[in-house]
């Protein structure tokens, strides 16, 4: 390999290559931009990445995710709690629980009145539709096309039937539209990012799908020490490569994709942050923007637990029902190993005042619990979880340098139940949860809750939450996108203050969507191509005249 040869013959450098970092790496190329994609971590592909129930043989497991440890949370008595930061190419798409939730329509309406104009729902859906093969069919709604294949889980398990029957039963209505014109309402069974019972990551669907990527280059194992930046411009990156540092010249501009924990701390180590923080590590300013690294936010959730009469995937992958499970992957990709981490889910509102879903409340087929080592273990019963998200919650936080070195993991400090408000929607999410179960036909096949146990509620349960709740590896929003002088980045995911520079992750989210953030993040890098592109002829166009 002669990155020195693709360094010269490369226009744009995409930093990064996870769920946003290949959508725009692979449209860059599609339209005709020599784009170079950098990639920390390694190849995805893999057994453990592509067979689906091996998830929990790659989350927290560092061959394959960072782990960034936040600092104490005082809203959780001090407890400390892993951030996920994927070391594999396709990002959090390679090892995440394969979930597909395109939030809900005021999410996005929301961004733009905030000051993200052109990023209404109406203005994403067709984002949504270019990036998506929707095993279902394509409609004015849904894509048929795209790189990412959408599918629904391929096992059959009684008691996810009956969660949706029973949430009927408590007024949340079935919806088979959840990511199409009713997108974010009511409850169905999800969808998952898997073509033909194996993970279907960005890397997997734009890199190696139907995109003409011949204009693309990707190196993987190369780490991105900071932006060079010249005369207000942004025209390079340092990187190391085999322990050699050098610069690698982009002559159109650099894409930052690398992620919400990361992507604030390569800006400020260029000298893009708050001006006395960069001042404190020796850093020279080149642009003071004080909320890089703000804003930072993430789902907060609970569970719980429930054993059960029928099967589930703990079962199932026990004994001789093991053995048959794996012939069946095998032979026709089906069964328990080509699970994903949700089976279905269910969007309510905790309140009558609530006018839009709350929290999203997901079941899952199987239960366990977590080992010393954050890893999940499944439990040796028939027993499903049903975890409760706060899909809007108050608590911000922030990213921050530890130091000037390159190879220092961010400070991430945050809140995960940043108000007492926060705490009493998540507990009352558990209550409809609750609820839910104890419908017919999900009570009928329910023998008991195993966590937190039924005798937990009121004040204990806010303690149990305080002590139990985890977040849900969704952060969002150090870059944020807006109108405002103070954004960090404009609508067009322009970097404030320095010409040729583009954020592109779910770092520039104004707030967070409902449900998991995947679907977003690979929007973003879908769309964000397009004002890439803009801004690139634009500038061709200014320069001919």
């Amino acid at each position: 390999m002669n990155l020195a040869r693709m360094a010269a013959e490369a226009e744009v450098i995409v930093v990064g290559g996870g769920s946003a970092g290949c959508a725009m790496a692979a449209r860059l190329a599609e339209a005709g931009v020599a784009t170079l994609l950098l990639e920390a971590g390694k190849s995805d592909v893999t057994l453990r990445s592509y067979v689906p129930a091996l998830t929990f043989a790659v989350v927290n497991n560092p061959a394959f995710d960072r782990s960034i440890a936040a600092e104490p949370d005082t809203s959780l008595g001090g407890r400390r709690y892993l951030w996920p930061a994927a070391r594999r190419l396709g990002g959090g798409s390679a090892i995440n629980g394969m979930i597909y939730v395109r939030g809900h329509r005021r999410d996005y309406d929301g961004w733009a009145e905030r000051g993200a104009t052109r990023w209404g729902f109406d203005d994403v859906v067709p984002y949504f539709r270019r990036m998506e093969r929707a095993e279902a069919g394509g409609d004015a709604w849904r894509g048929d096309s795209g790189p990412i294949t959408v599918a629904r889980n391929r096992m059959s398990y009684p008691v996810v039937d009956a969660f949706i029957a029973a949430a009927g039963a408590v007024g949340i209505p079935r919806n088979p539209e959840q990511n199409g014109r009713l997108s974010g309402e009511g409850a169905f069974h999800s969808e998952a990012t898997q073509h033909g019972g194996l993970r279907c990551s960005a890397a997997r669907g734009y890199l190696r799908g139907a995109i003409d990527t011949s204009r693309l280059r990707v190196v993987t194992g190369i780490d991105v020490l900071k932006v060079i930046i010249t005369a207000g411009r942004a025209t390079g990156v340092l990187v190391r490569h085999e322990g050699v540092e050098q610069v690698l010249p982009a002559r159109l501009g650099v894409v930052l994709s690398a992620g919400t924990l990361n992507t604030p701390r390569l800006l400020m180590l260029s000298g893009i942050g708050p001006a006395a923080d960069l001042a404190r590590h020796g850093i020279a300013c080149h642009a003071d923007s004080p909320e890089v690294g703000a804003n930072l936010q993430e789902h907060v959730g609970a569970h719980v637990v429930l054993a059960t009469r029928s099967r589930s995937i703990n079962s199932d992958t026990r004994g001789w029902r093991a053995l048959g499970e794996g012939l069946s992957f095998l032979l026709r990709r089906r069964g328990a190993l080509t699970t994903s981490m949700c089976h279905a889910n269910a969007f309510a509102r905790t309140s009558a005042e609530a006018d839009i879903p709350d929290v999203q409340i997901s079941l899952t087929a199987m239960a366990f619990t977590f080992g010393p080592n954050g890893r999940a273990v499944l439990l040796k019963r028939p027993a499903v979880s049903v975890t409760v998200c706060l899909a809007r919650p108050e608590g911000r936080g922030r990213v921050e340098l530890r130091s000037a070195d390159p190879d220092a993991p961010p400070l991430v400090q945050h809140r995960l139940l940043g108000s007492d408000a926060d705490l009493e929607r998540l507990a009352r999410g558990i209550e409809i949860a609750r609820d839910i179960a104890a419908q017919p036909p999900l009570a009928d096949l329910v023998e008991a809750e195993l966590a937190p146990g039924r005798a937990v509620s009121g004040p204990a349960l806010r303690a149990h939450l305080r002590d139990n709740a985890i977040p849900l590896y969704h952060p969002v929003g150090t870059c944020r996108m807006g109108s405002d002088a103070a954004a960090v980045v404009d609508p067009d995911l322009a970097v404030r203050g320095v010409a040729g520079l583009w954020v592109a992750d779910c770092s520039v989210m104004p707030t967070l969507p409902v449900g998991n953030t995947n679907a977003t993040a690979m929007m973003i890098g879908d769309k964000g191509a397009d004002h890439v592109l803009k801004a690139i002829r634009q500038a061709g166009m200014a320069r001919a005249s």
